[in-house]
């Protein structure tokens, strides 16, 4: 047996609001923004002029104290562009904060308070950049958790 249909009730439409005056609308004055180079490649170019040019800039800081730093720039040359634009900006970090590598190595003796375990601060030596700036970043928090 069919159903039984019952009526639908349809609600009316709301009414659009009217649309604003075109003298009142103004548009915005065009933003033009500069967009560098997205690629490594392009990035490097633009901000130190070539491979070499970046390699000769941060072998001094990375070298370790045993390391000639002219052996490190050649083998900064055959680094890819993405490395070197991290390491720039290892080294950048260097500068800012702690002005030199052996600054780096007291500080984060002094911040663990092993600043005078000479063989500790023997083995921060040979670490890389990298992992001596996480193990400053990470002493700091533990002073501050410490003094907390």
């Amino acid at each position: 047996m069919p159903s039984k249909k019952t009526p639908s009730v349809k609600k009316p439409a709301a009414k659009a609001k009217p649309a604003a005056s075109p003298k009142a609308v103004r548009k915005a004055a065009p933003v033009t923004v500069k967009a560098g180079p997205r690629h490594p490649k392009g990035r490097v170019a633009e901000a130190h002029g070539g491979k070499a040019a970046i390699a000769k800039a941060i072998a001094p800081l990375i070298a370790r104290a045993n390391e000639d730093s002219d052996a490190v720039e050649v083998r900064l040359r055959t680094a890819s562009n993405a490395q070197l634009l991290r390491l720039s900006r290892a080294t950048q970090i260097l500068k800012d904060k702690f002005g030199d590598r052996e600054k780096l190595i007291a500080a984060i003796g002094a911040a663990s308070k092993k600043s005078k375990d000479k063989d500790y601060l023997a083995k921060l030596d040979s670490y890389s950049l990298s992992r001596l700036l996480d193990l400053a970043a990470a002493a700091q928090r533990a002073s501050r958790a410490s003094r907390a």
